[in-house]
């Protein structure tokens, strides 16, 4: 396993090898790329939030999809971190892997576990993506495996395969 350096993710998206839609110059880092939110959904308000300052409740779980899409080929999987900007004001997340050949938006869930309200404001840089290189191609990439999610837009909660 090698993790992707800037050089190599900006030549990954160059020859089309991976890619990053609505790749933004801002988001790369020496190791990593940093996803924007498109959206987010506070669990028990129906209203999905597209634009301006959202204020997350205390101790309220929250999801959050990404403004770009990925697109990840069959010998590249990804870690999801948050970013420290949103540690240090109290959230939490557990966010898995993107599996080899995954292709959509990221739907991520989080949590405000402060007894404060959390301010979010749409477009923030919410989580690092790190690239690592698998040792050979999966046989089988997601798509052709489980793929509940394959394709994804937006904050996706229910598988869209079943």
């Amino acid at each position: 396993m090698a993790i992707l350096s800037d050089k190599d993710i900006l030549a990954g998206m160059e020859s089309g090898y991976l890619g990053i839609g609505d790749y933004h110059g801002k988001g790369l880092t020496p190791n990593g790329y940093d996803l924007r939110i498109s959206e987010i959904s506070v669990r028990g308000d129906p209203e999905i939030k597209r634009e301006g300052i959202v204020k997350i409740p205390p101790r309220t779980m929250f999801y959050v999809s990404t403004v770009e899409r990925v697109r990840m080929p069959k010998d590249v999987c990804a870690q999801l971190w948050m970013r420290t900007t949103w540690i240090r004001k109290g959230c939490i997340g557990a966010f898995g892997k993107i599996d080899a050949g995954f292709e959509g938006t990221l739907t991520l869930g989080a949590y405000n576990a402060t007894d404060d309200t959390v301010e979010i404001p749409i477009g923030e840089r919410f989580c690092q993506m790190i690239f690592e290189t698998l040792t050979t191609s999966s046989d089988k990439d997601y798509s052709q495996r489980s793929g509940n999610y394959q394709g994804q837009t937006g904050i996706t909660l229910n598988p869209l395969k079943k």
